[in-house]
């Protein structure tokens, strides 16, 4: 059995105002993808309810670097109260969401990856062994990379959430309903 180390705990980001939604799925697919990561789509949920939609997504990349080490990092994102929104831009009507982000970031560092060492006790003992005395090298770039991809993660989102925090100035146009 692996060992699992959490590095990064709950970080957190939260987010109210107009996204796109697809927008920002793809910027963290790419990011994965552009980095190297695979990745396992745990949740992809959507409700509907009079407030407007909820989304839960969890994400569990992971990374091996070694034959001894692998990254794994869980993202969860809520996304509350979606609503489909029309903005006027440059006299152009986009259509945009509306709602509330959470985004929960967390890290772990798995060794012995492959589960070699632990199947029997006296290797299981080694283990312990190496990872205390000759690998704690190793652990410690692991350790330095995972929170520097969680980081870069969590930047990439929040800039590009404050783009459309910025980019537009004008207030939602309502839709006018039809009479018959």
């Amino acid at each position: 059995m692996t060992e699992r180390t959490l590095v990064v705990d709950q970080l957190k980001f939260s987010y109210e105002g107009l996204f796109d939604t697809a927008e920002l799925y793809k910027l963290i697919d790419g990011w994965f993808y552009e980095k190297g990561w695979d990745k396992r789509e745990l949740m992809n949920e959507e409700l509907v309810t009079p407030a407007g939609r909820q989304i839960r997504i969890v994400l569990e990349p992971w990374k091996t670097i070694s034959d001894y080490f692998k990254l794994f990092m869980q993202v969860k994102l809520n996304i509350h109260d979606v609503k489909d929104v029309e903005i006027e831009k440059q006299g152009q009507k986009i259509k945009i969401n509306q709602g509330e982000i959470k985004i929960i970031f967390n890290g772990y560092v798995l060794s012995d990856a492959s589960g070699e060492w632990n199947q029997k006790p006296f290797w299981w003992f080694l283990s312990i062994l190496a990872n205390k005395y000759l690998f704690k090298e190793n652990y410690g770039r692991a350790e330095r990379w995972i929170l520097s991809d969680v980081d870069d993660l969590y930047q990439k989102i929040k800039s590009f959430l404050n783009v459309y925090k910025y980019q537009f100035e004008t207030t939602p146009i309502t839709k006018q309903e039809s009479r018959l």
